[in-house]
Order: structure tokens, then C-alpha cells, then sequence
């Protein structure tokens, strides 16, 4: 029998057919092994799973504010006692945390610090959102510690997503507590209309009902707002005085006004869109006007930098601010050079009568007195937008002899009503038309003659199609070609053509002051005021606010001086062009030195300098062989130096660029130093001139002694060795060849070549010895290896012999300690054999003592008994007559009695014996 269970020649009959069909059908064998594969990893997949993961038990939470602190701590997750405490309480902060994360340890302390200032307003709940066996751990889903929520009541949550700072956070807070002003006199909406922040004003008459129709839906958009908007940019204020709203057109109970500073205010449209909390924030973050940003970028991988300088020129100015001061007399300063920057026009329709409010602002013009209620200009709610194209004129133009240049508009009306409001739009095919109109019937273009700069008689109400204006002027025709410099002579004008087309109405036209200076790009840019510049120029800033206290490095990173005491710096970045622009650091950050600085960004021919990065850590060694270029020194070192200048571009992380340094090191030994400066820079801390900037590293630029401008880079193709680099040197130092060459010059070139060929010979023959001197050295040291080779073959025997007689004793030592064992063993029986002997002695000490003391008792029974046989003798021999038979039955009983005792004695010793 076969070990399978079957005899070996009858189960071989039976096994050929079958391996010869799976032969002929190999998709059997292979189906066959697919099934055996399949049916083993199931196999494997249900053993292993068996098998359970040994986990360590999570430790227990421990309270994450101290107990003394006015924050409630639900260190075990308990969301749902969280719920229970938001229903009585009417603003909550949830502050959900993972004890182990360092953001939540570090933001610990600010709401600490903020609910030690407000715990009796608001209630401060913290929920370790970490414990696995926590509701909150089940319930939320949170990639990222700390979050803040914040609830209104019912409303929520609102999260908080700005920095992590005490000031931030009780600000926020204190916006949700408040999320509406309430504003019953002029002087507050003359503060309202005065932030640089957009506003947004609703007018509710609670004389009739204590919550008008619409309040509720408005009191919700505010807190809308605040929920899409964390930065909280966006001010909700109610008007609770019909002629305050009076004075922004604002007439209905439940009307919403929109306040924008250079663009025309709007009007809630409620007949276009639905009356709700989510339209009317909608709407207000869009048609919202940004004339500043703040940017609080969160500090990790984010590309909000990115996404604002995309945009265009940014001007990024940092300043100390604190949210919960009231006033600001910096920000204000900021705040007016970008009111003033972006006020394209200074009619009144551009921007509310201010002015009028601050001059009635005192108590007689107080909402209580009725009569001194005036309404603003008609131009607070009617605006025009003119739709313009700038005219070149040629030469062959009639108007060409008295202008030659002119401004084409195509007027168009916002605000007709107060209610209906829409974005202007500028259609290509209507300035086309009037480009048409102007070129082939000029002629309707000579109505009205002024003397005057400015283009007057327009129109308050009119269709899009109806009316259109052309402003012309005399510009200096150098400024057209921009050659000239940035002065600009303007004459006279002497003719401003006006047109009105199809109907018009003559009795709804107001007198209206048009500038028109914005025809030409960069016209009064040199002026003393920036008024309208980023209409007038292409290069249009963004600006942009951060807070110093929590940015600063950024500020670092664009130039800043670390030194400095006072944390304000200011910077233009222009990222299309690769540039950016530092303010000077010894001027002081003010309004005019703001307006100058943006204006010198704008012209054409900027007198900034474009600021470079320099490695203030960089050492200038002279004793080092490579020259250390940085961004000050690259000037002086190679550009003015009097050498030939052979320049490495490298970075820390480049591999390639430190493999080449032992070349270049030996390179620089060898060239002589008074005509050859070797040098390297580091292009990652130290910015160039575009001219000389690189793509990529290594790289290896040449600049030749007296012609600097006219630098070689090293071939790509050819490997970087010093023989290469030898004769890229020597193939580029000599003079050009499209120089005419004297016979001085000549001469000059033949000493200069011999003076190179000669010390290339000192140093080939200094090479030379060097050579034969390593040559020497490595015979030694090949002598030396040979010497060590000999000694370790030597050292091996003797390595081998140890081993043998370690594993001998290690031999010995297992039979001595076998042999130790078992005498071990046998002194221990032996002990315990002498035990038992000892106290085999003991007990025949007691035995033998007992035997003496019956020995002496028989002794002495045996002497009363002589005594006793004695008298018995004595007695009887009186007595033999008298009392025999006495005597006899006497005796008998004494025999008995003393039979008795030996009896005993002898069962008493043979027990003893026994045991």
C-alpha cells in the first residue's frame, strides 16, 4: 500500500490518462491551479482574521480647562448635555477640541480669555471631540482642531474661521450678539456712511408694531452675513426714523439701501427677487464694494497669496490692529487714499454729500428737531456711468487742426428709481455706432461752444440709445508716443463738442461737472492728489490689509527689517512682471506717503526700484578660495570688477551644484588670482536683475574682463571637469574678434598669453610634483596595505586558533558544570541522609534514657522485694504455726502484683523498641 491509501502500480494506470488530458487541454492544469490559488488565500484570509488586533485601552479624559475657568468642559464628548445647555442660554460658543492637538492647547488660553469677559453674556461650552466613546466623536466629523460655533438662539451654528487670537474672537462674538445697528439720528448715519466697510441699511417703522413685517428676515440676513462671511466685512444697520431714511431715499417701511462709496448705493430690488434672509445677503455680498481687504491668511498650506496677486498688482500693506479698538487714526489715513485712489469721478454721484451731513451734524440738525430735515442732493440716488472710448485723431481729420484727441461716451442711467437698480452694462456695438457717427457726421457734434475743460449739459433721465458726447482736447503729441518725459503740456481747449440724438428732453437736464481727464492713461498722474488714479492708469493696485501683530513674517519675507520697533511696512507685488516694490522704511507709514508711493508705481517710466532679496547671513570670507557673490556684493564682484569672472549658480538642496564644488575649488587654484576671480551665489536667497537671472541650476556664467555685457554660459552638453572648464575660460577670455586690434594691443595680448602660459606651466609642473609625490605616497602606502594584509591573514589564524580553544574550554566548562551539578546532587542526599541519621540518634538518646530509668526502677523493685522476701522468711519463721495459711495467699498476691509490673515494663520497652 502507497502512502495515499491505494496500491502504487493500480493508482499509476489511472493517473496517466488524466495527465495526458491535461496535457492535451493545458486550460484545465491552469483552471485547476487558479482554484487551488483561490480556495488557499480564502483559506489564509479566514485563519488571519480569527485572529484579533491587540489594542491598548485609550486612557481616560481629564479636563482640558481648569475648573475655576467660567468655560464649561465636557471632557467626555457629551454633546447631548451641550444641546441641553444651548436651550436656555441665548448666544452659545462651542469650542469643539482634541486634547492632544497643539492649535487647540495654543487657542486654549484666548477663549479662556475671552470667556473670562464675556461668560455673563455669553455661554462658553468647550467638547473634547476626540474620545471615541464620546457622542461628539460619533456625531461630528471635524478634519481640522480647534472649531469654533457659535449660536444665536436658534440660529447656527456660525463657524468661526479667523485667527485664533482673543481680540479676533471676542469681536466675532460680539457681532453675533449684536448683529444690527440701530441708527435714529444723522450724526449715526453719518458714522454709518462714513466706514470704509460696505454697508447695508434697512428702515423698519416700529411705532405701529414692535417687529415690523420684513425685520426678522433682515435681523437673519445679518446673521446670514456673518455665516458666509467669517471676516464679518459686510455692517448691518436699522434706521428707525422716517426722515433719516428719508435722507438715502429710503421710503417704505422694510426698504433695504446698500451703501457703496465710489460706485452708485443700490436698493434692494424685492419686485425681481424674493424677499428672504438668504437673498438679501446674497445680494449684498455681491454687488459689495471692496475698495480695501483685510487677508488673514490661517498659516498653513493655503493659496490665498496666490489667488489675490493673480489678480493684478497688489499693494500689501501691514499695520498694528486691534479689532476692538474704536478708532483707528491710521486705518483712516489708508481708508482715504483708497476712497480717493478709486473715485473715478468726483461729481456728486459718485459719492453722498458727506460733507453735508458733518456740517449739520451738530444738535440742531438732530433727527428730534423736524425742521432741520433736509434731503441730500438728487445726485445721492441718481448716477450716470458713461460708457467711454478714447479718440486718436489722424491728421487728415477736420477737428485735427484745433485737437487730436478726443474722448467718445455713451451715457447710461443707474438709479432712475430708487427701487429699480441694475449694473451697467457697455456694449461694443453701440460704441461702435457712435465711433461711426463721430468720424463720417462730425458734424452733429457742433452744438454747444465751451471755454471750459469740462464736458457739460448732460442729461438726469434718458434711454441708453438717445444721447452720447464727445470731450476733445490738444495733447502734447510726444505724451501720445510715451518718449517724452512725465511732464505733459496741455493747451486750452477752445471747442467741447456736444450731441444730443433722437428725442431728447431738455427739461429734465441738470448742470453736471464731468471730468474728463481720464481719456488718457496717465494724465495729472504727477499731480499732487491721486484722486481717480486707478481709472486712469493700466497698472491698477489692489489693495490689501494685515495685521502685523499676527503676520509679521510675511512682512519678513518681502523686505521688511527685522529690527524694527514699529511693525508697519508696505510693498507693491506685482506678480504678472515678477517685481515688487518696497516702501522706504525711514519714511513714516502715512497717507501722503502712500499717495506718493502708488503714484510713482504708476507711471510709465517708474522711478522704484525694484527690490531684491539679499542673504544677510551670507559671511565674505577674502581668505576663501570661491568668492561668496550676494545681492549687494554681485555688482561690485563681477559687473564692475576689473577680473575675469567665472560665476556658479547653486542652492542648499541642489546635489548637482555640491558635487561640483572640489572642481571649481581646483579650478580656482589654478587660475592666477589678479586676473581670475572664482565665484558662486546663491540664487534661492539672493535675487538679480533679471538679465542675470537662470532657469535652472547648475549654471555657469563667464564674464569676460571688459566685457561684462557680453557673459557666456557653459554648454548644457558638455560634462562639467576642469579640463572642460579650462578651455571654455581660455576660449572666452581673449579680446573679440570684431575689435579692430593694434600692434599695442597685439603686444598687450602676446604678454598676456605668455603671462597665462607661463604660470599654466608653474602650475603643470607644480602639478607635476604633486603627481610624483602621490605616486611616492601611494607606493607607501600599497606597501603599508601589503604590510596590513599580511597582519590580518596573521591575525585570522590566530582568530581561528582562539575560536578552537574557546569552543574546547566552553566544553570543558559544560562537562565541570554537569559534574558541579551532580556532585551538588549528591551532597544534597547526603545532607539530607545525615539529617535523617541525627535524629535517629536523638531518639535512641531518649530511648536509652528511658531504659536507665526503668532500669534503676527495677533495681529497686527488685531490691524491695529481697526486702520483702525477707521479712516474708522472718515473718514466717515466727509465725509458722500460727497463720500459714495467710501467709501463703500473702505471698501468692504479692508474686502477682510484682508479674504485673514486669509485665508492663516489658510492653512499655518493646513499644520503644517499635518506634
Amino acid at each position: 500500500m502507497s502512502l495515499c491509501g491505494g496500491s502504487g502500480p493500480a493508482a499509476a494506470p489511472r493517473l496517466r490518462p488524466r495527465a495526458a488530458q491535461m496535457a492535451r487541454r493545458p486550460e484545465l492544469l491552469c483552471g485547476a491551479a487558479i482554484v487551488l490559488g483561490c480556495a488557499f488565500l480564502v483559506a489564509l484570509k479566514v485563519t488571519c482574521s480569527r485572529a484579533k488586533d491587540v489594542t491598548m485601552p485609550a486612557k481616560l479624559p481629564v479636563n482640558f480647562f481648569s475648573t475655576r475657568s467660567p468655560v464649561v468642559d465636557l471632557f467626555r464628548g457629551q454633546l447631548d448635555y451641550a444641546d441641553h445647555l444651548r436651550q436656555d442660554a441665548e448666544i452659545v460658543l462651542y469650542f469643539f477640541y482634541a486634547p492632544w492637538c497643539g492649535q487647540s492647547i495654543a487657542a486654549r488660553e484666548e477663549v479662556e480669555h475671552v470667556a473670562s469677559r464675556l461668560s455673563d453674556q455669553v455661554l462658553f461650552v468647550a467638547v473634547n471631540c476626540w474620545w471615541n466613546q464620546g457622542k461628539c466623536r460619533k456625531q461630528k466629523h471635524f478634519f481640522y482642531f480647534p472649531v469654533i460655533h457659535l449660536y444665536h438662539r436658534s440660529f447656527g451654528p456660525i463657524e468661526y474661521k479667523g485667527p485664533m487670537s482673543a481680540v479676533y474672537i471676542e469681536k466675532f462674538v460680539r457681532r453675533v450678539m449684536t448683529p444690527l445697528l440701530y441708527i435714529s439720528s444723522r450724526s449715526k448715519l453719518l458714522d454709518f456712511l462714513s466706514n470704509y466697510e460696505p454697508g447695508v441699511l434697512g428702515y423698519f417703522e416700529f411705532n405701529a408694531s414692535p417687529q415690523p413685517p420684513g425685520y426678522l428676515t433682515f435681523f437673519m440676513s445679518a446673521l446670514h452675513s456673518l455665516k458666509k462671511d467669517y471676516l464679518g466685512t459686510i455692517r448691518f444697520g436699522v434706521i428707525t426714523d422716517k426722515h433719516v431714511a428719508e435722507e438715502i431715499s429710503l421710503v417704505h417701511s422694510g426698504s433695504i439701501y446698500l451703501h457703496r462709496h465710489v460706485n452708485t448705493s443700490l436698493i434692494y430690488p424685492d419686485d425681481i427677487m424674493n424677499y428672504t434672509a438668504e437673498n438679501i445677503c446674497k445680494w449684498a455680498l455681491e454687488n459689495r464694494e471692496m475698495l480695501i481687504r483685510w487677508l488673514r491668511p490661517h498659516g498653513g498650506k493655503s493659496l490665498l497669496f496666490n489667488n489675490e496677486l493673480k489678480k493684478g498688482p497688489a499693494l500689501l500693506i501691514f499695520i498694528p490692529y486691534n479689532p476692538l479698538e474704536e478708532i483707528h487714526p491710521l486705518l483712516d489715513e489708508i481708508t482715504k487714499v483708497a476712497l480717493e485712489y478709486h473715485n473715478c469721478n468726483k461729481s456728486q454721484a459718485a459719492e453722498p454729500d458727506l460733507q453735508l451731513f458733518r456740517d449739520t451734524g451738530s444738535p440742531a440738525f438732530d433727527s428730534s428737531v423736524p425742521d432741520a430735515h433736509r434731503k441730500l442732493p438728487e445726485t445721492f440716488s441718481i448716477t450716470k456711468y458713461p460708457c467711454c472710448n478714447t479718440v486718436v485723431l489722424p491728421q487728415w481729420h477736420s477737428i485735427s487742426r484745433t485737437h487730436n484727441v478726443c474722448e467718445l461716451c455713451i451715457n447710461q442711467t443707474l438709479g432712475v428709481k430708487p427701487n429699480k437698480v441694475h449694473v451697467p452694462h457697455c456694449n461694443f456695438l453701440e460704441i461702435e455706432a457712435a465711433l461711426d457717427s463721430f468720424y463720417l457726421q462730425e458734424h452733429t457734434f457742433f452744438q454747444v461752444i465751451s471755454s471750459t475743460i469740462e464736458c457739460s449739459n448732460f442729461l438726469s433721465f434718458y434711454s441708453p440709445f438717445s444721447y452720447y458726447t464727445a470731450c476733445c482736447r490738444t495733447v502734447n503729441r510726444h505724451f501720445l508716443s510715451f518718449i517724452s518725459s512725465e511732464k505733459i503740456i496741455f493747451q486750452t481747449p477752445k471747442v467741447v463738442f456736444s450731441s444730443h440724438g433722437k428725442k431728447d428732453n431738455t427739461q429734465y437736464s441738470i448742470p453736471h461737472i464731468e471730468d474728463r481727464n481720464c481719456f488718457i492713461p496717465d494724465l495729472h498722474i504727477s499731480g499732487t492728489n491721486i484722486t481717480g488714479l486707478s481709472c486712469r492708469t493700466n497698472k491698477t493696485l489692489n489693495l490689501y490689509l494685515l495685521d502685523s501683530n499676527l503676520f509679521w513674517i510675511y512682512a519678513e519675507r518681502l523686505g521688511a527689517t527685522r529690527s524694527t520697533h514699529l511693525k508697519e511696512f508696505a510693498t507693491i507685488v506685482d506678480l504678472k512682471e515678477e517685481v515688487h516694490y518696497v516702501l522706504d522704511q525711514n519714511q513714516s507709514l502715512l497717507g501722503s506717503t502712500l499717495e506718493n508711493f502708488i503714484k510713482n508705481f504708476s507711471i510709465h517710466y517708474s522711478p522704484l526700484k525694484r527690490h531684491l532679496v539679499d542673504d544677510p547671513s551670507a559671511h565674505l570670507d577674502k581668505q576663501r578660495v570661491i568668492t561668496e557673490v550676494t545681492t549687494n556684493t554681485f555688482y561690485g564682484t563681477v559687473v564692475l570688477s576689473e577680473k575675469n569672472v567665472l560665476l556658479l549658480y547653486y542652492a542648499q538642496w541642489c546635489g548637482f551644484c555640491a558635487s561640483l564644488n572640489h572642481i571649481f575649488i581646483q579650478l580656482a587654484r589654478l587660475l592666477p588670482s589678479d586676473n581670475f576671480t572664482v565665484a558662486r551665489i546663491d540664487i534661492t536667497q539672493n535675487d538679480l536683475p533679471w538679465e542675470f537671472m537662470t532657469d535652472h541650476l547648475p549654471t555657469i556664467l563667464f564674464f569676460p574682463h571688459q566685457r561684462k555685457e557680453q557673459s557666456v554660459k557653459f554648454p548644457e552638453d558638455v560634462s562639467v571637469n576642469l579640463p572642460n572648464l579650462l578651455k571654455f575660460i581660455l576660449n572666452h577670455s581673449s579680446l573679440s574678434s570684431a575689435e579692430p586690434c593694434t600692434k599695442e594691443c597685439l603686444h598687450k595680448e602676446t604678454v598676456l598669453q605668455q603671462g597665462h602660459i607661463s604660470h599654466l606651466e608653474r602650475e603643470i609642473e607644480n602639478l607635476r610634483s604633486e603627481i610624483s609625490a602621490l605616486h611616492q605616497a601611494h607606493d607607501q602606502l600599497e606597501a603599508k596595505l601589503s604590510e596590513a594584509r599580511r597582519e590580518e591573514h596573521r591575525l585570522q589564524q590566530q582568530k581561528h586558533t582562539l575560536e578552537k580553544q574557546h569552543k574546547t574550554l566552553q566544553l570543558h566548562s559544560e562537562q565541570l558544570q554537569a559534574t558541579y551539578n551532580q556532585k551538588n546532587q549528591e551532597l544534597l542526599e547526603m545532607a539530607e541522609k545525615l539529617q535523617d541519621l541525627a535524629d535517629a540518634s536523638e531518639n535512641l538518646l531518649k530511648e536509652n534514657t528511658l531504659l536507665r530509668i526503668l532500669v534503676a526502677s527495677r533495681e529497686g523493685k527488685l531490691q524491695s522485694k529481697d526486702e520483702l522476701k525477707e521479712s516474708l522468711q522472718s515473718q514466717q519463721m515466727i509465725s509458722k504455726d500460727n497463720d500459714v495459711p495467710v501467709s501463703t495467699a500473702a505471698a501468692t498476691l504479692e508474686e502477682k502484683r510484682i508479674e504485673n509490673i514486669d509485665t508492663i515494663e516489658a510492653e512499655h520497652s518493646s513499644g520503644k523498641k517499635t518506634e
